[in-house]
């Protein structure tokens, strides 16, 4: 057994594998850019070196930088986590050399299937089915246009070193092959030094479910059930489970197979996953082998009770797998929620700054269910802008898959986080969305259910009714404590009112509070009560209230005249008023917002990388106007009208906060 390891990676991915390198006694090196220097993973590892400047080239995936490392720290092993080194053969070779163990796959596994295009080849030698595509490396755009017309729009333009989403497009014409084209060689040298590019055919209607495979150095190869990771934006997974609801025993069995067969076909040993693409006739389609542990791992976990990064680390020392292909029993259902820092209200671009508040929800774990969360960060943390941003994965388990659903709807209401923009509504939108909770989902389920972008949740009357009830209630509890100020003048009485008037999401309520020690009855116009009851007090952000029969998990900020509620996805500015200042409030005039039409805004904090316009150029709707770059991610930003440039406010190379002005138009 190794007696110190070192993390080559950060965030959550390094903050769980010292989880289990200190359950099995093992010590722990962490690395970290200077951007990480507080980094949650630095604080739990036993030792810590800085390997460079903020960009990810110039420090964790920096291979020199890393062997330096553990030459320093004279660590016996590496495990690579997810993302940067996780998939070089190089690095794993640098490794071997100096006789440090790779705690994965060997190398030659990590070239054949780290690389797309080979992974496709070997796969058909194998007997596992293929989507159609090209399979040579495309030189420029023309022949990347004259290989998508044989094939047939649509198509995926991937990047071949790729992973987690990064250089790839889908094109469902010419024009958008010829800029996807370009932008996927951008992402793909940015993030993995390589910009290789492939197409393939993409599959319409598709299902994303991925097998578990654990392989040990003496033959060995047992998958461990299927992941169902349809709900994904710009091709990166937002929402997993497993297993999934699509597949049937006899379609998994087949699976599975074909995912053992390519993995013995290269000699894997260690965890992977054999991604498939999945139609609605359940024909399933290699889409690409992960040479590593995956993001989503934790849900395969809770459904197999196996800790993966435990089984990384004993086929690394050589051990043959102490569990065969009969001891693998899927029990209950799992579901992970990413936490993203980014904003589902500007079409999921990232957001940074500092975490003011982060409160998750409390760990569980019993027989009848399993709250889990696996993060990096901390309350007071900063998240950066040259990283993924990925803050969480908050995982729930349970017997079944909709008592795990209504584990997640708790536990997300729960999460509490402030100071940057994030995913939680829109994770919450999931949970109760009817396509969602009926399983019948695909790749193009945002696509569709959010054609227009996310918006919010619009709640039923009912739920409308219980919150405004709740305000109504808690607002009394405000009041009161208000009047119990002491240094008020001495001859002035306050009498807290029973009447009220509650403004929210459109609605106007009139009701009358009868409040008691243990909670109060809320009566409205049409003479119909709520009984509330709940354990919030002034100055609390979270209250678990109960309205009637139903448990509410609300987020509560004060605001003047009022309260801002969150719930289930909704974002609510809720005021209560005596009835004479809702009288009084209709004479108030409403502040409208600046007019912006005239104006290039920021979209998200980032580095602006080029600046395709200048002043006095007239523009086209749907020209491009410049680029922003954050979190590996390469944003566009084109005109939305006919106009004329009349000021450029920023240079390239400007990192840009949201709703900077870039640009100004005539």
């Amino acid at each position: 057994m190794f007696n110190k390891i070192l993390i080559a990676n950060r965030g959550e991915i390094a903050c769980r594998v010292i989880k289990t390198a200190k359950q099995m006694g093992i010590k722990t090196v962490a690395v970290f850019s200077d951007a990480d220097r507080n980094a949650l993973h630095v604080q739990m590892a036993d030792e810590a070196v800085n390997i460079g400047p903020p960009p990810a080239n110039q420090s964790y995936i920096d291979i020199e930088k890393v062997i330096s490392a553990v030459k320093k720290t004279n660590a016996q092993a590496v495990h690579p986590g997810y993302g940067f080194l996780s998939e070089n053969a190089k690095f794993a070779k640098s490794l071997s050399d100096i006789g440090v163990t790779f705690i994965g796959p060997p190398e030659n596994a990590i070239e054949s299937m780290g690389d797309k295009i080979t992974s496709k080849k070997i796969a058909q030698e194998a007997g596992v089915n293929t989507v159609p595509g090209y399979m040579g490396v495309i030189k420029d755009e023309n022949e990347a246009l004259s290989i998508s017309e044989k094939i047939g729009y649509p198509v995926m333009i991937k990047a071949s070193a790729g992973g987690g989403g990064k250089g790839m497009r889908i094109a469902w014409n010419d024009s958008e092959v010829k800029e996807g084209f370009q932008s996927s060689k951008n992402e793909a040298a940015s993030s993995f030094g390589d910009d290789r590019i492939f197409i393939e055919k993409f599959v319409t209607q598709p299902r994303h479910i991925e097998i578990q495979v654990l392989a040990d150095t003496k033959g060995n190869c047992i998958y461990l059930g299927e992941r169902e990771c349809s709900i994904q934006r710009r091709n990166q997974k937002v929402v997993e489970e497993a297993p999934s609801s699509f597949l049937d025993e006899k379609t998994r069995r087949k699976m599975g197979e074909q995912a053992c067969n390519l993995a013995k076909a290269v000699g894997y040993s260690s965890a992977g996953t054999v991604e498939f693409i999945v139609d609605k006739d359940k024909n399933f389609y290699f889409l690409e082998m992960n040479t590593r542990l995956q993001v989503e791992h934790p849900v395969t976990e809770l459904i197999t009770g196996i800790d993966l990064v435990e089984q990384m680390i004993l086929v690394a020392t050589g051990k043959p797998l102490s569990i065969t292909q009969k001891d693998i029993k899927l029990t209950g259902w799992a579901i992970e929620s990413r936490l993203y820092a980014e904003d589902p209200y500007r079409n999921f671009l990232p957001s940074i700054g500092r975490l003011t508040r982060y409160r998750p929800p409390a760990e569980i774990k019993d027989k009848h269910s399993i709250v889990r969360n696996d993060t990096g960060v901390y309350e007071g943390g900063e998240i950066s802008m040259y990283y993924d941003p990925m803050i969480a994965k908050l995982c729930t388990w349970a017997p079944d898959r909709a008592k795990a659903i209504e584990q997640m709807r708790i536990a997300l209401d729960r999460f509490e986080v402030e100071g940057i923009g994030h995913n939680l509504p829109f994770l919450s939108a999931v949970m109760d969305h009817k396509k969602f909770i009926s399983g019948k989902i695909t790749t193009a389920f945002i696509a569709e259910e959010y054609s227009e972008g996310f918006n919010g949740v619009d709640l039923n009357d009912g739920k409308i009714k219980d919150l405004a009830a709740c305000a109504a209630a808690m607002n009394r509890v405000a009041e009161i404590r208000r009047t119990k100020i002491s240094g008020r003048m001495d001859n002035h009485e306050r009498r807290v009112g029973d009447d009220w008037v509650v403004q929210i999401a459109g609605k106007v309520f009139l009701v009358n509070v009868l409040a008691d020690t243990a909670g109060a009855n809320v009566i409205f116009e049409d003479e119909t009560s709520i009984r509330i009851s709940g354990d919030w007090l002034p100055g609390k952000k979270l209250a678990n209230m109960t309205a009637g029969d139903k448990n509410l998990v609300i987020k509560i900020n004060k605001i003047t005249g009022g309260f801002r509620m969150r719930t289930r996805g909704a974002d609510l500015k809720v005021l209560v008023r005596t009835p004479r200042q809702a009288e009084l409030s209709k004479h108030m005039q409403e502040k409208l917002p600046p007019d912006t039409s005239k104006m290039l805004l920021c979209p998200m904090p980032g580095l602006l990388v080029k600046i395709d316009v200048e002043i006095g150029q007239e523009v086209q709707e749907g020209q491009p106007l410049c680029t922003v770059e954050a979190m590996k991610m390469e944003n566009i930003l084109r005109a939305e009208r006919k106009g004329v440039v009349a000021k450029i406010n920023s240079s390239v190379g400007d990192s840009l906060a949201v709703d900077d002005i870039i640009l100004e138009f005539g």
